[in-house]
């Protein structure tokens, strides 16, 4: 049986090392992922992510995580940690991560993610009012 500690593990490797066929199984076929900007992909979009050279992580932490179980499904609030860039440009570097698991017996899955930026952090939006995020004029 697979914990949800092995499967933020798996989970995050896969997500590095761009490993299409690992995050296929992990991710069910209903899964629908929403980036910190709001736009929304499917799994057929999320997968495509790592297609190419768009996308590319040097690192991609999860940590203070926060696992809820309810039965047959468990909500985990993470903080992904990462660096990275999409299309040349990099990727926010702190993103607070909701995610929603799902049991296909014994093992756990990714039904959806939602991701949020981290007020103050390098990439994220300055907090409202207050100074302007690290690495930001």
């Amino acid at each position: 049986m697979t914990t949800t500690t092995d499967f933020l593990t798996t989970w995050a490797q896969a997500e590095r090392r761009r490993d299409v066929e690992t995050l296929d199984r992990m991710l069910t076929d209903d899964f629908l992922g929403v980036g910190p900007l709001g736009f929304t992909l499917p799994k057929e979009a999320w997968l495509a992510r790592h297609e190419g050279d768009a996308l590319r992580y040097e690192t991609f932490d999860v940590e203070e995580v926060d696992v809820r179980p309810y039965g047959n499904a468990t909500v985990v609030v993470a903080t992904q940690n990462a660096v990275g860039t999409h299309a040349g440009n990099p990727i926010p570097r702190v993103l607070r991560d909701t995610l929603v698991l799902v049991r296909d017996g014994d093992d756990w899955r990714l039904a959806g993610i939602h991701m949020s930026f981290v007020a103050g952090t390098p990439g994220a939006p300055p907090i409202p009012g207050g100074p302007p995020a690290p690495g930001r004029p």
